[in-house]
């Protein structure tokens, strides 16, 4: 076997092709070795796989090297520091001048927090974004992402070179209006809408604390990284971040540092008109350690002893309030909103380079700025190659926790741990799909060693305890059980982070269906930023019963339908439920959700875990040559009834085909001549039944086709009255067939 000391911190998943068109050669076709144990395999921006990235460094430099690789900055000249921070500002005002698009504002206030974190205090390999031990940087106040482009451009990184500063918002730009992780790699998360990456923030530091506690040894800490983030008063004021904030403050995570850009203007102006709350009482009194930066704009000493302060404080995080202008060195836009989002404009372009004394061309960086930042590729590399050797060293003495951790790394999943799911017979017992869910994420526990999760305060209604662990909490962060509260759309944003932390973490969380309407901002991240998330969402449908249309949900299997890049699953029994958890534990850049049954329901014959993976499936048929008289269609619940249906009718001599539409996006994705084997264009009566809304069932039913559902909302009542009161029954199904024939 080959040592891994050279090849496990390297090992990543390579982001996916560039959704926008992208040109080839920004793609190269690459081959790189990978784990031993696995081929080499050619690497193209179509294909995601396992890079791995060798040095060549002795191991005196890597000792100098990397003993060098931080705090460097409190060693640099003054002037060449601020010139630095110029270069940064003026890289943002010539992009966002250059696209007539943007936000400058930000970036020209961060500029220091910003060149201090990338220049003096964060680990990382500009060569290798997916080092794993690396420092972790979100900008939740993602519209400033001018500020960290410019930044991954300065530190080497080879997704931000001098051209993609020029095609800033452009189509087929690495470089979009707001920061993409798929797009851009050294982006960690997906930030744009407010609020979002502050909560990934705390799942960052949450990945890290918790398998900093499973995997560190006395003798070796293997897992020892920050992560930092910048937030601005938006994010401040959207509900999310205060939801994510009062858990990390829970939580004691010690290694996230926060900066709060406090400028005091948003988009329609000063801060005053609209918030006024102590944000630094709020942070104290979520269990925050609060710093105040008075001078962000030229105090790098403040700011550098903030962050000193910061790291010596272990069971908080640290919230850095720095105080900075909007726009600084603008002399006519400086502190005030019209630099928020739109270009300076060349006369203002002009005169704040005059301001700030720079002569240059647009995008160029002075050589003197070039030269010290270029350190940062030999030091990031020998950070890495140190940490691989502390790998091997770890691997040696601890094979076991070793092998755990490489599958948490690299996502390589555990042999055979598919067999771990449970399977069902007709003849097992009823049961509601939240309680088999329960046991299938049981069993997924066992065999997958990133797998963790929790509810919003529903874990004993969702059935998503984790029985043979505890809570994660401060003085037990080992656990899996993760305790979210009532805060659905932190507890999704949250998972984001997670996911994203390492490919092997396999986040799930919980609520009931219909609120995820709390918690549906995130979930499209999740979708958009390929966060492989697992919703378990139970409540299902208007099968939930007494507790009436508040808890019904009605038209959210339609929302999460026409949502791209997310699964949407209603399995109708154990089978179905087992092999929704399969499919989603594997679509690792897929979010699924999981719409499940509080009622029992039977265990089904012709249901399975394998039909799951097609998305739509023959669950029973009579019929002979691909000619059935009528075909049924049913998710979840409504399955049972499909077939009870399917029964009556071939009482009276038809030929009849039940079809489980699982997955609908699963289903669209089959060849046509497997679709055409479940439904063939020649049998045009068809019937669907969902208790839910009816659109989009169209699509399979065809101009002939009836759909029976639920296009209202809900009542107040038992399930099996409800269920009657609104036609969602067998009789229903066998008159509308009649009706179709």
């Amino acid at each position: 076997m080959a040592s891994s000391s050279l090849t496990l911190s390297q090992a990543i998943f390579s982001p996916s092709l560039p959704r926008h068109g992208s040109s080839s050669s920004s793609s190269p076709s690459l081959s790189f070795p990978i784990f031993s144990g696995l081929k080499s395999t050619p690497f193209t921006s179509s294909h995601r796989r396992f890079l791995l990235l060798s040095t060549s460094f002795t191991k005196q430099q890597l000792s100098v090297r990397a003993s060098a690789a931080v705090e460097t900055l409190e060693k640099t000249d003054a002037a060449l520091v601020e010139k630095s921070v110029n270069t940064i500002r003026f890289l943002a005002v010539d992009a966002v001048e250059k696209a007539n698009s943007g936000h400058p504002g930000l970036p020209m206030g961060c500029a220091p927090m910003g060149h201090i974190l990338y220049d003096e205090v964060m680990k990382y390999n500009p060569k290798n974004p997916y080092w794993f031990n690396r420092d972790r940087f979100v900008l939740s106040a993602g519209h400033g992402c001018m500020l960290q482009y410019a930044l991954l451009h300065l530190a080497g990184y080879d997704s931000v070179q001098e051209e993609d500063l020029k095609s800033f918002r452009q189509w087929g730009s690495k470089i979009p209006g707001h920061p993409e992780n798929f797009e851009t790699p050294g982006v960690e998360v997906t930030t744009g809408p407010l609020g979002q990456g502050i909560a990934n923030a705390v799942g960052l530091a949450l990945a890290e604390r918790h398998l900093a506690a499973r995997f560190n040894k006395p003798d070796c800490e293997i897992v020892d990284h920050y992560t930092y983030v910048i937030l601005g008063d938006g994010c401040q004021m959207e509900g999310i971040s205060n939801e994510a904030c009062s858990l990390a403050g829970h939580w004691g995570l010690g290694k996230l540092i926060a900066f709060y850009d406090d400028n005091h203007i948003s988009i329609d102006g000063d801060t005053e008109i609209a918030f006024t709350e102590d944000v630094s009482a709020r942070f104290e009194s979520q269990g925050w350690h609060v710093i105040w930066v008075k001078n962000g704009n030229t105090g790098y000493d403040e700011i550098r002893a903030a962050i000193k302060e910061a790291k010596a404080v272990k069971d908080k995080p640290t919230m850095i309030k720095v105080t900075t202008t909007i726009g600084f060195g603008s002399p006519n836009k400086a502190n005030s909103y019209s630099v928020h989002g739109s270009a300076l404009g060349a006369k203002e372009v002009e005169a704040t380079r005059n301001n700030l004394g720079w002569p240059y061309e647009p995008f160029h960086v002075p050589g003197d700025v070039k030269t010290h930042w270029s350190r940062h590729t030999s030091e990031g590399a020998a950070l890495e190659t140190e940490w691989n050797a502390k790998f091997a060293e770890y691997e040696k003495k601890y094979p076991e926790e070793a092998a755990d951790l490489k599958s948490v790394i690299t996502g390589e999943l555990p042999a055979g741990w598919a067999k771990a799911l449970p399977t069902y017979l007709p003849e097992s017992p009823a049961d509601a799909t939240r309680n088999l869910s329960q046991q299938n994420l049981n069993a997924l526990a066992k065999v997958l060693p990133g797998f963790l999760g929790g509810s919003a305060d529903l874990a004993s209604s969702n059935m998503t305890l984790l029985k043979m662990f505890g809570d994660f909490q401060k003085n037990s962060p080992e656990e899996r059980n993760l305790r979210f509260g009532v805060r659905e759309h932190g507890m999704g944003a949250i998972c984001n982070g997670i996911a994203l932390h390492s490919l092997g973490l396999i986040p799930y969380c919980a609520t009931f269906f219909v609120f995820t309407d709390y918690m549906r901002g995130a979930m499209r991240i999740s979708a958009l930023s390929e966060a492989g998330v697992i919703y378990v969402m139970t409540h299902d449908s208007i099968g939930l019963g007494e507790d009436g249309p508040t808890h019904q949900p009605i038209e959210h299997l339609a929302s999460f339908r026409a949502m791209p890049n997310i699964l949407m699953f209603r399995p109708a029994d154990g089978n179905e439920t087992a092999g929704a958890y399969k499919v989603a534990v594997l679509k690792r850049k897929t979010p699924s959700v999981l719409a499940l049954s509080r009622q029992k329901l039977p265990q089904l014959a012709g249901t399975s875990i394998d039909g799951v993976a097609k998305g739509g499936y023959i669950v029973s048929d009579n019929s002979s040559g691909n000619k059935p008289d009528i075909i049924l269609l049913g998710t979840g619940s409504e399955l049972e009834i499909a077939v009870k249906a399917a029964d009556e009718l071939r009482k009276e001599g038809k030929t009849v085909r039940v079809v489980s539409l699982v997955s609908w996006e699963l289903y669209d994705e089959q060849p046509a001549d497997y679709k055409e084997s479940i439904l063939p264009a020649s049998v045009t009566a068809r019937v669907s039944i969902e208790a839910g809304s009816t659109f989009g069932w169209q699509k399979f039913l065809g101009d002939k086709g009836k759909a029976i559902g639920v296009d209202g909302f809900g009542a107040s009542a038992p399930a099996d009255r409800i269920y009657k009161e609104f036609g969602i029954t067998a009789e229903a199904v066998v008159a509308a067939a009649k009706e179709v024939f």
